[in-house]
């Protein structure tokens, strides 16, 4: 067995010697085997392809002129945003629960100043990031709902079940994050370091975020799952309008937008609806899914691109059966199988412990063989 830790950096050694290591025979497998997480942009595996001229000119190009202004733009955003959120905490006693600290709850007018110039300053960060236009398709409501008690009655239906209890998301990248900021400024689940980050951490806690010990499994961890049941159950965002919704992606890691992995129960162990939202990235050159490549080159290119595109398909808020409220497994299910239909995405079988094995693999990490054909616990 493997003894990788989910501390342990997804992406360490040279490009070049890892694919030295790695032959034409086990990189259609390791592809094959590892589908969700292959980039397919003209950048290549871990985002090092070989490039045609034309696009490293491009790339010199962008690198000397609009990447140096957008890093200002978006840090001097970044640091306006935080002024806004210590202006509105000031003299405020945060939320403290379960080791959990955040100002989420904050009424009056400081939580309105902290959610609408949130949710404004994310669009501009997209927008500075080359995310000008985000189109947004609203599907019609559930079949089931359409078959059981006709269309016209619906909306009375939605109206007396209330509000959802969460955002549910297929996840591609971190401008995941920043478009829900944009769009409902929700609250996230996080790791605790995010919490103790210059600027980003008191965002963050103005936000709701729950912070989770990723590396630990521990009786830590439970609680975090409790805590989120929490938020989402009845007397917290489902009747609360006041209360921010929790945003949550189960897949739990992200891919390369074309596939969902499996699900995790902890969005639907309360029972409560939920608003399932899917999430596209067409392109042509550079892919924004955050899979197989490290996070300074991914920023450095997408900062490169001058266009990046993103598509947003919003389904009807999601009422469980009885059924599914007794089975979180079910109403995960259902909801993914909903979503990969609506979206046209592949159901694939995989998640974060093959994710580490694939990106050891092209890594060229020393066991090679291990890491093909086995699973870290």
């Amino acid at each position: 067995m493997m003894a990788l830790k989910d501390n342990r950096p997804l992406l360490k050694s040279d490009f070049n010697s890892a694919s030295a290591l790695i032959s034409s025979e086990n990189m259609e497998e390791l592809e094959k085997k590892f589908a969700a997480y292959v980039r397919n942009d003209v950048y290549g595996t871990m985002g090092r392809g070989e490039l045609p001229l034309q696009e490293k000119v491009l790339l010199g190009f962008a690198i000397l002129t609009i990447v140096p202004i957008r890093l200002i733009l978006a840090i001097t955003i970044l640091v306006v945003y935080y002024l806004i959120c210590r202006l509105c905490t000031l003299f405020s006693v945060p939320n403290r629960v379960d080791e959990q600290e955040d100002f989420a709850h904050m009424g009056g007018w400081r939580r309105n100043v902290i959610v609408h110039s949130g949710r404004f300053l994310s669009r501009v960060m997209l927008f500075t990031f080359g995310f000008y236009r985000i189109p947004v398709t609203y599907r019609t409501p559930l079949e089931k709902f359409d078959n059981e008690i006709g269309q016209n009655e619906t909306k009375d239906l939605s109206e007396e079940l209330g509000r959802p209890g969460a955002i549910i998301s297929n996840h591609v990248s971190y401008i995941d994050i920043l478009y829900h900021m944009s769009s409902s400024f929700p609250s996230f689940v996080a790791k605790r370091s995010v919490g103790r980050l210059p600027l980003v951490g008191l965002i963050s806690k103005c936000l709701g975020c729950v912070f989770v010990r990723r590396e630990s499994k521990s009786s830590d961890f439970r609680g975090v799952s409790a805590i989120v049941t929490e938020r989402v159950r009845v007397k917290e965002a489902h009747q609360n309008k006041d209360a921010p919704l929790m945003m949550l992606f189960p897949e739990g890691t992200t891919t390369n937008g074309g596939y969902l992995l499996p699900f995790k129960t902890g969005a639907f162990l309360s029972g409560a609806p939920v608003l399932p939202v899917i999430l596209r990235y067409p392109y042509e050159r550079f892919s924004p899914a955050w899979d197989s490549i490290s996070g300074v080159r991914h920023v450095i290119l997408l900062l490169c691109q001058f266009v990046n595109h993103i598509e947003v398909i919003k389904l009807p808020v999601y009422y469980p059966s009885q059924q599914e409220k007794d089975d979180p497994k079910l109403y995960a299910n259902n909801v993914k199988k909903l979503m990969a239909s609506e979206g046209n995405l592949i159901l694939s079988d995989i998640g974060l412990p093959e994710k580490r094995i694939y990106h050891a693999a092209i890594n060229g990490n020393n066991s090679l063989p291990t890491v093909l054909h086995q699973k870290d616990e």
